[in-house]
């Protein structure tokens, strides 16, 4: 056993397998408490909140309070926290530290002894639901614990409530004294004298902190800020709206770069309005989405002052006139139903639904004390209904899960199963979600939420620290995007899968791996023409049905596993392995996926929206040509060698004025393609130059055959797919008809 120093001095004896050591026997064990608060090893949480809460509220029963202590790994780095630790607030030593002037400050009385209680969670996931589990916990303290009357008076207790701000507030505009409001709060509260979970003083400092912010000033400064914001850069956008009284009631604001990102990843958007800026009484609705490199992207904000119907529609409505009227496919939302019905109002074309994750924050205070020791069973068997594939599943086995626990007349899961079609993923698969609902990207999203929401200092300033957090978001996705030296390992060996690599940003290759490394566990029965029936090689009944023509590049499942997440699942994925497919249709390797989403195509040119296909079909032509062509060294020398031909072609063709109608690509200086790692090892990497230089040097026109061997001789045919897509050969594919080329010029590539 290792023995880990952390930085203020506490040892911690413990691993991660929940070992506790032997304290001496002068320790105090805490006093005995409710068996339902006790933590144990194996216990498990949604969250590290719901953790933290949960240790909290045992440790008041016991007499003392804790503190967050060592973590292992950091928010949005790699897989974020994956560990940690909660002490006792008199654990660890005081440190002495150096002023300003280097001299040691006057030694403070602390309370903290070095006491070694603790608990630890680590994060785990099951049934691809992370949640995090108890592996660790020791009780043993080395100090007095403190009374019921006295623990209250802790400062990690001495909390307010947003709802008790709210009516202290309330009460101050009314002109109540502190002490009224106190007494009148502990009536409502039905508590003793003295016993709130907050003093006089906490409510003083409550009162102070409102009153150094300038509820009329602000706002307007506010306003300016956005002004000067929209003077130095035209494409910021804001709106307002002042009350009667000329006060501000509403404004929401976004900037250029957002606007840029909504027009390509747009389709999927979350609007998180869980949070308030408390100084001002205000409410905080951040728009959100995901990037193609599965990066949280920021889209909007804005601040309201009531929550109902009116603010939220208008709060919609000014989003929509930012994204110039065009409206998310899919919404994801908080369970508001004011929110609600303003979407059903403002984006009756989209579809909403709820964040699974503030579904299941709530379970804790709704079932656990209502099943007891049967709550983790429970929580089981609602994610394994939560991720289920047919709504005929869902509604059996919700039935058979109500019968099971005896929760017919529970008003939770009455009004669970009323809103069913707006959080169960049966119901939510036929659209397009882009893997917002997964509960990892949900704490990604909570992240940069938290970040915006660490921002907030003054509101005049609010606007330009939330440019600096999403600025800094922006600088995190760029480095996620691929370089020359990222590598992609092909674990598979299929031709689909590096095909995909060439295409696929990755985030959405690695995605579309893991149903490739699934899809052998899986048997493919042929039903009629197309049709497909797919089944796990363990199943004898049941299964999915496949539709496949690759004539009309027709393809579906019915899993929907496309339609929902834009990934090609295992069962397609094996019938295309079955039909000796080696690539994946163009239509199903959607763009907001493509390393080249956000800048391929120019969307205010007309004639480029005409020839879009043909474009796509080039994009794919070249694909299929360099996914053939790094095979061997000879098809590297004759594709680069033919390309420059066409190329130098194409460059002979005249050229039209620059005008309205002129097709605008927008194609990097070098097209660099990630290196492609296969399963024994050897890096592969391909990089095309610029368009302005030849790949080969020398005069293409005048080669001469090396070594007296006829070029022409070398050239070999191919029978199969000459742009990846099939059904046809390269003397009826439709590029080489449209541009009125042959075999001959392109090189029977």
């Amino acid at each position: 056993m290792v023995m880990e120093s952390s930085e203020n001095g506490t040892d911690l004896s413990q691993d991660d397998n929940g070992t506790i050591v032997e304290m001496p026997e002068d320790t105090i064990l805490s006093q005995q408490t409710s068996v339902n608060l006790v933590p144990f090893i194996g216990q498990r949480f949604v969250s590290q909140d719901a953790a933290y809460e949960f240790y909290c509220s045992f440790a008041k029963q016991c007499g003392f309070s804790i503190r967050r202590h060592r973590t292992r790994g950091k928010d949005g780095i790699g897989r974020g926290v994956t560990r940690r630790d909660f002490t006792c607030h008199r654990g660890g030593y005081p440190q002495m530290k150096l002023s300003e002037d280097g001299k040691m400050q006057r030694n403070r009385k602390s309370s903290r002894c070095g006491c070694r209680a603790y608990m630890r969670i680590v994060k785990r996931a099951d049934f691809n639901v992370p949640e995090w589990r108890v592996t660790a916990f020791s009780n043993i303290h080395n100090h007095e614990l403190l009374k019921a009357n006295e623990v209250c008076l802790l400062p990690a207790y001495c909390t307010i409530t947003p709802d008790d701000k709210a009516r202290i507030c309330m009460f101050a505009k009314a002109g109540m004294s502190v002490r009224q409001m106190l007494r009148l709060m502990e009536l409502e509260k039905g508590v003793k004298l003295g016993c709130l979970p907050f003093t006089e003083i906490d409510v003083r400092n409550l009162l102070q902190s409102f009153r150094n912010v300038n509820r009329d000033n602000d706002p307007i400064d506010l306003i300016a800020m956005c002004k000067k914001l929209k003077d130095e850069n035209p494409n910021f956008q804001y709106d307002f709206k002042l009350d009667g009284h000329n006060r501000l009631e509403h404004i929401a604001w976004t900037y250029a770069s957002s606007v840029q990102l909504y027009v390509s990843f747009g389709d999927a958007v979350i609007f998180d309005t869980t949070h308030r800026l408390d100084a001002y009484d205000m409410l905080l609705g951040v728009w959100v989405g995901v990037d193609n490199h599965g990066m949280t992207t920021f889209f909007g904000c804005v601040l309201l002052r009531d929550e109902n119907i009116q603010s939220f529609s208008w709060g919609l409505k000014t989003f929509l006139g930012f994204m110039k009227g065009k409206a998310p496919q899919t919404l994801l939302t908080d369970q508001n139903m004011w929110l609600k019905e303003a979407i059903a109002i403002e984006m009756p074309e989209t579809k909403h639904a709820f964040s699974i994750c503030h579904i299941i924050s709530k379970f804790s205070d709704w079932f656990s004390v209502l099943l007891g020791s049967r709550y983790d069973d429970w929580k089981s068997d609602f994610y394994r209904l939560y991720g289920l594939e047919l709504l005929e599943e869902f509604e059996e086995e919700w039935r058979e899960m109500i019968d099971k626990y005896g929760l017919h007349d529970n008003k939770h899961i009455i009004s669970l199963y009323a809103l069913r079609t707006f959080w169960a993923l049966p119901f939510l698969r036929p659209y397009f979600f882009a893997g917002l609902t997964s509960l990892c990207q949900s704490e990604t999203t909570t992240t940069f939420i938290q970040r915006i929401l660490s921002a907030q200092s003054l509101l005049d300033r609010f606007v330009e620290q939330v440019a600096e957090v999403v600025e800094f978001n922006d600088r995190g996705s760029k480095q996620k995007q691929p370089r020359k030296s990222q590598k992609v390992c092909l674990k598979t060996g299929s031709p689909i899968e590096s095909h995909a690599a060439t295409v696929l940003t990755p985030y959405a290759f690695g995605k579309l791996q893991e149903e490739l490394l699934l899809a052998p566990q899986y048997a493919s029965f042929v039903v009629d023409e197309g049709c497909f029936e797919v089944k796990h090689h363990t199943q004898m009944d049941g299964g999915c049905k496949v539709i496949c023509v690759l004539c009309e590049e027709q393809i579906s499942c019915s899993c929907h596993h496309f339609e929902f997440s834009g990934i090609l699942c295992r069962h397609v994925l094996r019938v295309l392995s079955s039909n000796n497919c080696f690539h994946i249709p163009d239509p199903y390797l959607p763009s907001r996926w493509r390393l080249n989403s956000s800048s391929s195509i120019n969307p205010l040119s007309n004639a480029t929206r005409q020839h879009s296909e043909k474009i796509q079909l080039l994009e794919s032509l070249t694909s299929a040509l360099i996914a053939e062509s790094i095979e061997t060294k000879e098809r590297l020398d004759v594709a680069c060698e033919q390309t420059a031909m066409v190329l130098s072609r194409i460059k002979d063709l005249p050229r039209t004025t620059q005008s309205a109608n002129d097709i605008v690509y927008n194609c990097p200086s070098d097209l660099i393609l990630p290196e492609v790692e296969d399963t024994d090892g050897i890096v592969q990497s391909f990089t095309m130059g610029t368009s302005h230089e030849p790949l080969t040097s020398g005069k293409l026109k005048d080669r001469r055959p090396r070594d007296g061997i006829d070029i022409t001789r070398k050239r070999r045919h191919y029978s199969d797919s000459c742009c990846g897509h099939f059904e046809h050969d390269s003397s009826d594919c439709p590029m080489m008809e449209g541009d009125n080329l042959n075999g001959d010029a392109l090189g029977y590539i």
